[in-house]
């Protein structure tokens, strides 16, 4: 093969590779926005759902007044579009991480947007707990923390696993739409070179990477919930 076609070759693949890194590199930055988001949603949201639980009618620390506070907080957070609440809050977020764009930026709104969401599912799922449960580790003298640690959590396990999907699939969703604003990540890639430069290419590969992570959160979220579900 000549110097002349091996030139003609190389150009002829240029293309692709560019458009291979840009969506490699585009993967890396949703990725790691989706698992600092999820972890700090997770680890936030479900102290929040136990907290909404607890003071609920009928619980240890009854208190319906501060319940329901809570509650309309939470549900007024959960309202707000992401889009509106990223740009709304675009000083707090300079202000924590020190600029409003980019993928570390936009772990700020992810989070905000999805702990009272994630909240809501947990409490949602300690209440398919039954009650017969908690009666029986009351009379047996358990605190309420114990309750909690060793009776609601371990019993609503599989639920949880499930909403935690949820929550992974959701903060995605997210992501990708953060790219509209300077987010980074694949959303980014989607509007910059799919969208404005008419790339058909390139935000076909977008989706069907998204597509991809999805399925594979729904997978492992499934598997999971099939491992923890001894009933």
């Amino acid at each position: 093969m000549t110097s002349a076609s091996s030139s003609l070759i190389s150009s002829d693949w240029t293309p692709y590779i560019k458009m291979a890194t840009l969506l490699w590199n585009a993967t890396l930055e949703t990725l790691y926005m989706v698992g600092a988001s999820s972890a700090i949603s997770i680890l936030f949201g479900v102290p929040l759902g136990v907290l909404l639980l607890v003071t609920s009618k009928g619980y240890f620390f009854e208190h319906l007044m501060f319940y329901r506070v809570l509650g309309a907080i939470v549900n007024a957070l959960r309202s707000i579009p992401f889009i509106i609440l990223m740009v709304a809050i675009s000083p707090l977020t300079k202000f924590i991480v020190g600029s409003s764009i980019g993928t570390t930026a936009v772990i700020v709104p992810l989070v905000i947007a999805t702990i009272p969401f994630t909240g809501r599912l947990v409490e949602t799922s300690l209440r398919t707990v039954p009650s017969g449960l908690i009666e029986a580790a009351t009379s047996m003298g358990a605190s309420p923390w114990q309750i909690v640690r060793k009776v609601l959590l371990p019993e609503a396990m599989p639920e949880l696993i499930q909403n935690f999907t949820i929550t992974v699939i959701v903060i995605i969703g997210c992501s990708a739409m953060a790219g509209a604003i300077g987010g980074g990540g694949l959303g980014d890639v989607a509007i910059r070179y799919g969208y404005m430069r008419f790339r058909l290419d390139m935000m076909i590969g977008t989706v069907v990477i998204l597509i991809l992570m999805v399925q594979l959160v729904q997978f492992i979220g499934d598997y999971l919930t099939r491992k923890c579900d001894h009933r």
